[in-house]
């Protein structure tokens, strides 16, 4: 029984490892700068 609580934690912390590298590559790769967006609801300026 013990054995099964070290798999799912394990599995736990592996998944929880991807999902990091997952979000900083993302974060990472974004564009630097500027951001400007025109739609229906107007003009729009985020800086990145």
């Amino acid at each position: 029984m013990k054995q099964n609580h070290l798999y799912l934690i394990i599995g736990a912390l592996v998944v929880a490892v991807i999902g990091l590298g997952i979000y900083v590559m993302r974060e990472e790769t974004k564009p630097s700068g500027v951001e400007l967006r025109i739609d229906e609801t107007g003009v729009s300026v985020e800086q990145n």
